[in-house]
């Protein structure tokens, strides 16, 4: 299945700059490595913001929440889930 997600972080301000760079240090090796195994297919930056537009490819909407809760910076995340499928219109053979 396939999900749009956008994951907006707020980091406090008050959390020391040490455990800030760690947890963002985790961050990136567990994205990358969920980029690695094709489960994230996509991650596109929001100009001017600390926030993402991703795309998940995973089983189902525990495998998302799994996932999701995992990720090293959720408790200062709002998230926002769309469920996709494939448009009867697209060209593209691995877009579903």
């Amino acid at each position: 299945m396939l999900f749009q997600v956008r994951m907006d972080v707020g980091i406090p301000r008050d959390l020391a700059p040490e455990e800030v760079a760690d947890i963002v240090a985790r961050e990136r090796v567990y994205s990358q490595d969920l980029q690695d195994s094709g489960k994230w297919r996509h991650i596109w930056r929001i100009v001017g913001e600390y926030a993402n537009y991703s795309v998940f490819d995973v089983k189902d909407n525990d495998e998302l929440h799994q996932i999701l809760s995992g990720l090293p910076l959720f408790k200062f995340m709002t998230i926002t889930v769309t469920p996709l499928v494939r448009h009867p219109s697209s060209i593209r053979d691995d877009d579903s």
